[in-house]
């Protein structure tokens, strides 16, 4: 079945993470230290909007600007030829594209080893493991999921909940669950309906007193609540993801947190053992890596 939710970014950046404790692992290995070794003859693969410009030849974007033609930067792809690849579009001095492309990694490019594929057509629709379970973690209370004071079941009622959970100091994040409204069935769910506050399950965690929090947050809201616990607050996530970034530097693509499940998640272009070192600085679990080039045969 599918899951309607999102994110709650209300009064704050209720966005998502895991940290570690107090006391880190030693390491031998900081995650920025280049791989011990690596193969230069082994072939990755992943689907990439390709672009150059005046400024740049054909590159790999890492991230698109919405804008038209498109802006973007990223590593450079050597041996392209754009006589060979399907589906180009060019304006205003910008040619692009989306594709599947395979080639050898250096470190800093890709080389070609075969023509690129029309990505659109070659793509997964969802990309394993990068979609959130908005799913409520609680059991349902008896009856199933429902309103328990009309009066305060509204939007209005729901964000003060959220602004009153984030001022906790072990506050670490909050969603909605969408998956008890009747409209998320639908293949074109009607927008008012899918904002329905009674149609929805709050979701909010805390690391300690969740008793307390949730007697808290029942005296505001009044629509269907789950109080879960986590184990970083949102604010250690926070640090740690900015220090992960901070170390890897141009290493990484970008970042994010998933308040759903307490992790941190890292883009790279090549994963060159970065996952096994993060794993021991870290702690197993608490940071994934989401490379966008993979060995091919992996």
């Amino acid at each position: 079945m599918r899951h309607f939710g999102w994110i709650v970014a209300a009064p704050v950046a209720a966005l998502l993470l895991a940290a570690c404790g107090e006391e880190e692992a030693p390491v031998s290995a900081s995650p920025s230290d280049p791989p011990a070794s690596a193969d230069p003859g082994q072939a990755y693969t992943g689907f990439f909007t390709v672009l150059e410009n005046a400024e740049h030849g054909p590159q790999l974007c890492s991230v698109v600007a919405e804008s038209f033609p498109p802006q973007c930067g990223g590593p450079d792809v050597l041996g392209w030829n754009w006589d060979e690849a399907p589906n180009v579009t060019s304006e205003s001095g910008v040619t692009w594209g989306y594709y599947a492309v395979t080639g050898t990694w250096d470190g800093t490019a890709l080389t070609l080893t075969e023509p690129p594929l029309d990505g659109a057509a070659t793509s997964p629709v969802v990309p394993d493991g990068t979609v959130p379970d908005f799913t409520s973690p609680c059991e349902p209370p008896a009856g199933g999921w429902a309103v328990v004071d009309a009066a305060t079941a509204t939007q209005a009622a729901q964000d003060a909940a959220l602004a009153h959970a984030a001022e906790q100091p072990d506050y670490a994040g909050a969603w909605i669950d969408q998956s008890i409204n009747p409209a998320s069935g639908q293949e074109t769910p009607d927008e008012g309906a899918m904002n329905d506050p009674t149609q929805l399950v709050l979701n909010v965690r805390f690391t300690g007193d969740l008793e307390r929090h949730e007697a808290e947050l029942r005296a505001i809201w009044g629509g269907a609540l789950c109080v879960s616990a986590a184990e970083h607050t949102e604010q250690e996530l926070l640090e740690i993801q900015e220090e992960v970034l901070a170390e890897l530097g141009d290493q990484a693509s970008g970042g994010g947190t998933d308040v759903t499940t307490g992790t941190i998640v890292v883009d790279v272009i090549v994963d060159d053992g970065l996952q096994e070192r993060l794993d021991e600085q870290y702690g197993e679990g608490l940071i994934r890596v989401s490379a966008a080039l993979r060995p091919v045969g992996s």
